[in-house]
């Protein structure tokens, strides 16, 4: 079955930001299938489909997530697919009224209707997707106190999505597990008091030392209480404060002389009101214990490209030194470039030994490497910047990439300003969509000469591009001259491996 990310590209033009919000989006939409008791699928634009066009022919299922908290409405994947005659008014209004829109729809295959909530997702000011939370069963009936919270937060995270404020843009959530509904959920009102405490949640804070009932409470007081590092303590209660008073997301351990749990509270905040906030908490203490081995593993590998990066800088020193001890300008200028790519490599290792993953975090990555290649163009001669986000990428796509953008960096200062006076300004541009990702370095040199191609180019330099583009990116390179004078250097790339 095709990820997320690889349905994006084969269906979509989606710009970069669009994608990663969608990412967000089905990384969060658990919660939301276990709060609202039903099915989530995605629904995306296909691209070139036109604006007017009913949504059973422009639409297609990105992805579907089933809650843990009731039975499943859809018995087959729906991946793939294309909304049914009952769905698809539903969706299209939610889509063109950018606003919750709520109906009773009839399932392929069910017996009986059901519910159905479709949430446009907001991005930048505009639709990028709906979803359909799809609940079994429209028979009214009195619903338990868990139920009713349950219903009454996923009615307000859903109208936040609606308005793009949910899911929120945090830092490095990817790499951290999240508690889900069903570990423990209390619901906290706008001053901070609990009004409602799972079973799961009641349980969680007794084995962390309290012995009184939640409902009624000061979670903050409650918390920096239970904390026996009062200093960890303070600063739980802070950032709890913080998600009731700014709306800021928590997410934090807190380990207890009874118990360690991980707690994760998200803002209720709509543009009517702000409605407290939703805490999940889950008891991690076992896991906490056979994770330590997960942990030495990991720190193994950073401590593997601590080394290696090591090993190469230790190699591009004594590169650098038999350079300058070199009479001949040929060889020291060849050392200076084996120099520069080694150093570029080594780069990436550094970010990767202290970095959570195999992920290269390709913005940090360039802008460190953006001064040391103006210092190697002669100071300020030629000014060097990055415009636009490269993203993140894999350790084995990142570093001929990293390389890549290097040898065309210096083949522009080298061959785009021979023999100009004036600075010059050489600009790496990123463009990322969801099927691409195009790199294009450009320079206000002299342009390329009459008869140049690529593919007949003696330059080393350009022979390592043309490779690395084809054999590691599975992009594609081309080199020529710019509107406006000049020359651009474009390289394309798909944004996700393909797999064969």
């Amino acid at each position: 079955m095709s990820t997320l990310s690889e349905l994006l590209a084969q269906y979509t033009d989606l710009d970069g930001g669009a994608v990663d919000h969608l990412q967000r989006v089905v990384g969060e939409w658990q919660l939301l299938a276990d709060l609202s008791f039903g099915d989530q699928l995605l629904w995306v634009r296909r691209s070139g489909a036109g604006e007017v066009a009913g949504p059973a022919s422009t639409m297609i299922c990105a992805s579907q997530s089933r809650p843990t908290t009731a039975a499943t409405v859809f018995q087959r994947d729906e991946v793939g697919a294309r909304p049914s005659a009952a769905q698809a008014p539903l969706l299209q209004r939610a889509w063109d009224e950018g606003a919750v829109v709520r109906g009773i729809v009839a399932v392929p295959g069910v017996t009986d209707a059901a519910r159905m909530a479709a949430v446009p997702v907001r991005y930048a000011g505009r639709t990028v997707g709906v979803v359909a939370a799809v609940t079994a069963g429209v028979r009214p009936r009195v619903p338990s106190p868990l139920e009713a919270v349950y219903d009454d937060s996923a009615a307000l995270l859903q109208q936040m999505m609606a308005e793009g404020a949910y899911p929120p843009d945090e830092a490095d959530s990817a790499s951290h597990s999240s508690p889900r509904a069903g570990d423990g959920l209390i619901r906290l009102d706008s001053s901070g008091h609990v009004a409602y405490a799972s079973p799961n949640a009641q349980s969680a804070f007794h084995r962390m030392g309290l012995t009184v009932e939640l409902v009624g409470r000061d979670l903050v007081q409650v918390t920096e209480e239970l904390v026996w590092d009062p200093l960890d303590g303070r600063e739980a209660g802070e950032r709890l404060r913080d998600t009731l008073v700014h709306g800021t997301v928590l997410r934090i351990e807190l380990d207890t002389r009874g118990a360690t749990i991980l707690m994760r509270a998200l803002p209720l905040r709509t543009s009517a009101a702000a409605a407290g906030a939703l805490v999940l908490v889950r008891d991690v203490t076992e896991v906490k214990r056979r994770d330590r081995a997960l942990l030495s593993k990991d720190a193994t590998i950073r401590e593997i490209h601590h080394r290696v990066k090591n090993n190469l800088q230790t190699v591009a020193a004594l590169l650098r030194l038999q350079g300058r001890r070199s009479g001949d300008p040929e060889v020291t200028a060849a050392l200076a470039e084996a120099v520069r790519r080694v150093s570029s490599i080594a780069l990436v290792h550094e970010t990767l030994s202290i970095s959570v993953g195999e992920d290269v975090d390709l913005d940090a990555v360039v802008d460190r490497l953006v001064p040391i290649m103006a210092e190697v163009a002669g100071g300020g001669r030629v000014r060097i910047r990055r415009r636009g986000g490269l993203g993140s990428l894999g350790a084995d796509r990142a570093t001929p990439l990293v390389m890549v953008m290097v040898e065309l960096v210096q083949n522009a200062i080298e061959h785009g300003y021979e023999g100009v006076a004036e600075a010059g300004d050489v600009t790496i541009d990123a463009v990322r969509s969801a099927r691409t990702l195009e790199v294009t370095v450009h320079d206000d040199g002299r342009g390329v000469p009459d008869g140049f191609t690529v593919e007949d180019s003696p330059r080393l330099g350009l022979q390592i591009v043309r490779t690395l583009v084809g054999a590691d990116l599975g992009g594609e390179f081309s080199l020529g001259s710019a509107e406006g004078g000049g020359t651009d250097a474009i390289v394309r790339m798909p944004a996700v491996r393909s797999r064969e």
